[in-house]
């Protein structure tokens, strides 16, 4: 892995760990959430999760950009994995729609965040969701385990999401899915914006264009690829305002790059097995 990878990963976690360690009140230093850090709107990119069954206020940092359980067709007995599972909020959810009898893996590279997951699934009592400490490029879970995978608004924190889609082939079984939401771009945004940490650990500057996120996609193995949603986010002056002067921030308004929260579905063929020495399928 590129040095640069490895600074950007570590910038990630540390500021995702900090965000463990605070109440969601204080999380509006990240753009996901944009909280007390804007007086234009309370979250930029958060959806309500307040009429999904299982959701779990204690377990919702406002960090996601869209609803990927509800688009996920769960079922019940169904093995879910969720990619950068945070507190937990989509594990939770997830687990009410596979019931008693199915199981669900949240993965978190951060240990902050991981413990702080664990510590809500003991509170509620729930004895078939486990959080690993892991890199999503490569999972610590074997092969072909999963039905379902899904991820709220983080592959666009990793440097190579090529990997991941890879990844997400691995463990899903042969006509296994994936329900995704993460954040698109239609055109490019300006180098300061691009280059800012905070951006880019704010689910902005790590966005990859539209195009390119479906071919990394259809390049890994998948088929009846679709976007289930799609939502424009607009990010408040005050935000901006941190990076660009106001010549630069009109200029920004006027091109309307294009930012989206999008929701994609994707299926493994059922004939394309994935199977690796040791990697519990063979």
């Amino acid at each position: 892995m590129k040095n640069k990878d490895l600074e950007t990963k570590k910038m990630v976690r540390e500021k995702y760990a900090e965000i463990a360690l605070n109440d969601s009140e204080m999380d509006g230093a990240s753009c996901c959430n944009a909280g007390t850090s804007s007086g234009e709107v309370y979250s930029i990119m958060t959806d309500d999760y307040g009429s999904l069954k299982g959701y779990a206020p204690e377990a919702d940092l406002g960090l996601g950009c869209g609803l990927p359980t509800e688009f996920a067709m769960i079922k019940r007995g169904d093995t879910v994995i969720d990619l950068g599972s945070g507190a937990g909020n989509d594990c939770f959810v997830a687990r009410h729609q596979t019931g008693a009898e199915g199981k669900v893996i949240g993965i978190d590279f951060t240990p902050e965040m991981v413990n702080r997951a664990r510590a809500n699934a003991d509170r509620l009592g729930f004895k078939n969701v486990q959080f690993r400490e892991g890199d999503i490029e490569n999972m610590p879970v074997g092969a072909e385990i999963a039905d379902v995978v899904v991820s709220n608004c983080v592959l666009n924190l990793l440097p190579s999401k090529a990997n991941v889609f890879r990844e997400i082939f691995r463990v899903l079984k042969p006509g296994g899915h994936f329900s995704i939401s993460d954040i698109v771009l239609e055109g490019s945004l300006p180098e300061k914006i691009s280059k800012a940490a905070e951006m880019y650990a704010g689910c902005v500057s790590g966005a990859i264009k539209r195009e390119d996120y479906l071919e990394l996609i259809q390049a890994a193995g998948f088929e009846n690829i679709r976007i289930q949603k799609e939502k424009k986010i607009v990010i408040p002056d005050d935000i901006l305002g941190r990076y660009l002067d106001s010549v630069e921030l009109e200029n920004f308004k006027r091109s309307d790059p294009g930012i989206y929260s999008i929701t994609i579905y994707a299926e493994k063929p059922l004939d394309k097995p994935f199977c690796i020495p040791g990697g519990g399928c063979c």
